[in-house]
């Protein structure tokens, strides 16, 4: 029977193996007869076969196929000193030998490279457990690119990541040493990280001085640069039903150049930055989902800060004094919101209120209803009439100049007799539910913020024992159930209207409740906020 061998040349070095079966299995798969490694290596790859005492090889369907001196092939049969290689590029170098197993000179000259390997294997491997072990975005670029310098023995190298875009942002550049290079670009030629880049293929270029090369990347030239090995940095992702990647995200290249033609082209070079760039590549992707999800922790621990404070500056929600009682209810649609509610003890005894819902939502509604509720704690004190308060509010929030903000208020004052006096700027008319009858609250002006000068009225109303005032922003009564109909005033009315006897906390209960179980399967739309007072006499 023919002997045959195949030389291996891999990043952490060379072996030799036998082809002693007449099927020989080449691929990814632990059961093959020869595993290999790479991103473009798949399960089953190919095998060589004995056929009438030659050999041959044969594709068995791979993804990235299989080549022969550069050729690729489906099936040929071999000769002495073919080079074989899975895949486009990088990853294994193979040589098939006829002949002995070898002399003591190949032996020799076996050892001599593995030996000459060791510093590629070393550098490699520690880089690696390094990357292994990085968080910090940062630490990991420092760490590829100081392990690819010290691997190809290139003189300096940087990396761009693909940002939201897909255009490729510089990010770091390291020389021998470990030093980082200053500045927030690389003195060199885009062209060829940007072809990496779009083609998923490595470049090597021996002498930028060779062919039209010259012309194309002069300003590279001009600093003394000669050689230039650029690889793609990718992340990919295996299934185990499923031959070879099922995914492949290129998300940035490595850059390597040096003053000195062809320092980087040795197959053990090569093979270890491909397989550099594949581990780099996944540390990368791991660092940056790292840094993103300690920063989503971060902005909903301050989240959680900030709807605290936001409960903190609303008062308590069930209020009395001794010719009323007051209750509300607030539920932003996030964790924070721009709906605000609030009760004033007036000097001349009398008891005033205010419900707003500012536009917009999240973070910046909140910071507005913060500042509103502010102005009105600052300007309800006074005992001035309720359309002069409003008009103050609208002023300060006018000084402020704030773009495209406004709020919608709804302020009113009780007095001890039941005289009811109010201002309704641009709110939901509240309810006045006496018995069978219902009033509604809609005389005031434009919301607060909108316009500068507007003139505001007020009106009031003699309220009877037990009369119901019920204030809410449009989240109750707009309130959209799965079927996207609204709640609507009517089914607002009836839901308070079950027990009007009741305390006005468990009548906002039953409000609120309502409100939930018509909007079931749905997502809140927006600030939900309920108030009801009753006139005790």
């Amino acid at each position: 029977m023919p002997v045959a061998r195949l030389d291996v040349t891999e990043a952490v070095g060379q072996r030799t193996v036998t082809v002693d079966k007449p099927s020989y299995l080449i691929g990814r798969r632990e059961t093959n007869d020869l595993k290999l490694v790479g991103s473009e290596v798949s399960r089953d790859h190919a095998e060589i076969a004995q056929e009438n005492g030659e050999f041959v090889l044969r594709d068995r369907g791979s993804r990235y196929g299989t080549f022969v001196n550069d050729e690729q092939v489906t099936e040929r049969i071999l000769r002495h000193g073919d080079r074989i290689r899975l895949g486009r590029g990088g990853g294994a170098e193979i040589v098939f030998s006829t002949g002995d197993a070898g002399t003591a000179a190949e032996t020799q000259t076996a050892s001599a490279s593995a030996i000459g390997d060791l510093r590629h294997v070393a550098a490699l491997l520690e880089g690696l457990r390094a990357l292994g072990a990085g968080r910090v975005l940062d630490d990991v670029l420092a760490l590829v690119l100081d392990s690819a310098l010290s691997v190809s023995g290139a003189e300096r190298g940087f990396i761009m990541l693909a940002g939201a875009d897909n255009e490729l942002e510089f990010k770091l550049a390291r020389s021998r040493g470990r030093i980082t290079l200053p500045g927030r670009y690389f003195e060199a030629s885009r062209k060829i990280p940007q072809e990496v880049f779009q083609t998923g293929q490595a470049r090597i270029v021996a002498d930028l001085l060779d062919g039209d090369l010259a012309n194309v990347h002069m300003r590279t030239i001009q600093i003394g640069i000669r050689n230039v090995h650029c690889v793609p940095l990718r992340v990919v992702r295996y299934v185990d039903k499923q031959d070879g990647p099922v995914d492949e995200q290129r998300i940035g290249v490595l850059y390597l150049d040096s003053r000195e033609k062809g320092s980087l082209l040795s197959s053990t070079t090569k093979a270890a930055l491909e397989t550099l760039a594949t581990e780099a590549g996944i540390a990368i992707e791991n660092a940056r989902l790292y840094r993103e999800t300690m920063e989503k922790a971060r902005m909903e621990q301050e989240m959680r800060i900030a709807a605290e404070i936001q409960r903190a500056l609303l008062p308590v929600a069930q209020h009395r004094g001794t010719f009323f009682e007051a209750s509300a209810a607030t539920i932003p649609t996030r964790s924070i919101g721009g709906d605000f509610y609030d009760y004033l003890d007036l000097s001349d005894g009398r008891f005033a209120f205010a419900l707003g819902d500012v536009a917009g939502k999240g973070p910046p509604a909140a910071l507005l209803s913060a500042l509103v509720q502010g102005v009105f704690a600052g300007q309800g004190m006074e005992t001035s009439a309720p359309s002069e308060t409003v008009a103050k509010i609208n002023a300060a929030l006018i000084r402020r100049a704030i773009d495209a903000r406004y709020c919608t208020l709804m302020y009113g004052q009780l007095g001890p007799d039941g005289k009811l006096a109010y201002c309704n700027a641009g709110h939901n008319p509240p309810f006045v539910v006496s018995g069978a009858n219902v009033r509604r609250l809609d005389v005031g002006g434009h919301p607060v913020g909108m316009f500068e000068g507007m003139p505001y009225e007020e009106d009031a109303l003699q309220l009877a024992r037990n009369d119901l005032v019920v204030v809410f922003s449009d989240g109750v009564s707009e309130a959209l159930s799965a079927s996207g109909e609204e709640f609507g005033e009517d089914r607002l009315l009836e839901a308070i209207s079950t027990d009007l006897n009741a305390d006005t906390n468990t009548i906002v209960d039953a409000l609120v409740a309502a409100v939930k179980e018509f909007t079931r399967g749905a997502p809140q739309s927006d600030d939900l906020t309920a108030l009801v007072i009753r006139f005790k006499g």
